[in-house]
């Protein structure tokens, strides 16, 4: 995994540097502060890095998603974090590749570090394209001839080919911010030295990701095991034919989980030994925790938590890895009747003598909350990408950064 640009392979004194960072943090709906800083933190070792060499930093980032009432936010915020943590002055102005950025950009001096609007409020930003197709838009074509090299540092998108993300490390030098060269190197030693006996523990919400992963991983030899729970369970729960109850499947609708339910289906026909899906599951009740067997489905209740006999069976495979991959929390941890699947497997994650990591998330705060994080061997500032990293995906963000390190290299051995 050295085939990438570093930080260090750079004098940057004097020099514009564009640096995409991640730093999408969870947001309290009531208070609108912040839960979680971690990624903030973890994107301030590379803006130090770059600021300490003398480079004029600007900084691209997003917070949030159109329609998401309360993360989808300005990133100013995110600029007073940066200075308490950093100790100096991070400038915020609200705007992207406008006349206005683009003379505050050409003010900056050696050292300073400017934080741009989130890169969401720019509509192209959210159309998933090829890398070819990002080279034309707008804010590539606008941003790339004020810089002399850009700085990716945002691991946890780097599934996703985006303007901001890819189409800089085209036009420029690029390197890995010091958060993505940590990623790569720890990540690409687990896929140098597989081990048998290596399982994805995979929920949460964001499934059609993790379908993906599932047939990657089966496909590819990563993965002898599939735990699943959380949506994904459910989504197998239903192409084994499954009644989950209305209310659950009303949910499952609203998120157009429905339609994933055929992709389970061919799935379960290729793998169905490589996958485990629960055997009980807990229901709300009224508020209440209900364990359930999956014969006493269709339930008038929605289907919240894998149920206890699933978590000791669980607990069991864990046990026997050699190494564990997870994403996503059990159940709907936000209630902690419900977290207890969530919180039963990290314990066992941390008990494990395998390599264990994390992607990140809700699993990463969870492990924070239970004081079990320094018992996990990695976690990843990504889980998404994390995951179809090791389940063997090429991932544009690295295929980009691959790209800049060869053409800037040959560049260099014909001059």
């Amino acid at each position: 995994m050295c085939d990438f640009l570093k930080i260090k392979d750079f004098k940057l004194k004097g020099k514009l540097v564009l640096a995409r960072v991640d730093m999408n943090s969870p947001i309290d709906p009531m208070s609108g502060e912040f839960l979680n800083i971690r990624r903030v933190i973890g994107s301030s070792r590379t803006l130090k890095a770059l600021s300490d060499k003398g480079a004029k930093v600007v900084v691209l980032a997003h917070q949030g998603r159109p329609g998401e009432e309360y993360d989808f936010t300005t990133m100013q915020t995110h600029a007073q974090e940066l200075s308490k943590i950093l100790g100096k002055k991070v400038r915020y102005i609200d705007d992207i590749f406008g006349t206005y950025a683009k003379e505050e950009i050409k003010k900056l001096k050696d050292g300073e570090i400017l934080l741009l609007e989130n890169i969401r409020f720019y509509s192209e930003e959210l159309l998933d394209r090829p890398a070819d197709s990002q080279l034309k838009c707008h804010l590539v074509h606008e941003l790339s001839g004020l810089f002399d090299y850009y700085v990716n540092d945002a691991f946890a998108t780097a599934h996703r080919s985006q303007p901001s993300l890819v189409g800089f490390a085209y036009q420029l030098p690029a390197m890995a911010g010091v958060t993505m060269e940590e990623e790569l190197e720890v990540l690409g030693k687990v896929l140098k030295s597989p081990k048998k006996s290596t399982i994805f523990m995979l929920g949460g919400t964001k499934a059609k990701d993790s379908m993906k992963v599932i047939d990657k991983a089966l496909t590819n030899g990563y993965a002898d095991k599939i735990l699943t729970s959380g949506l994904v369970a459910l989504i197998f729960l239903a192409a084994k034919g499954y009644d989950l109850g209305t209310p659950t499947k009303e949910f499952m609708r609203g998120k157009g989980l429905d339609k994933l339910v055929p992709y389970g289906q061919e799935l379960l026909k290729q793998f169905e030994d490589h996958i485990e899906l629960p055997t009980d599951l807990a229901v709300n009740k009224q508020g209440s925790r209900v364990e359930v067997s999956l014969g006493e489905l269709p339930l008038p209740y929605v289907i919240s938590d894998i149920g206890s006999g699933t978590i000791g069976r669980y607990a069991y495979i864990i046990s026997q890895a050699k190494t564990i991959l997870a994403n996503g929390p059990a159940g709907y941890i936000e209630n902690d009747v419900f977290a207890q699947g969530t919180n039963a497997l990290v314990e066992a994650m941390s008990k494990s003598k395998a390599f264990t990591v994390i992607g990140g998330g809700h699993l990463a705060v969870n492990a924070e909350k239970l004081g079990l994080q320094k018992k996990i061997d990695h976690i990843s500032t990504g889980g998404g990408a994390c995951i179809l990293f090791l389940a063997g995906e090429r991932l544009p963000v690295i295929n980009a950064l691959k790209y800049s390190a060869k053409k800037f290299k040959e560049g260099k051995k014909k001059k």
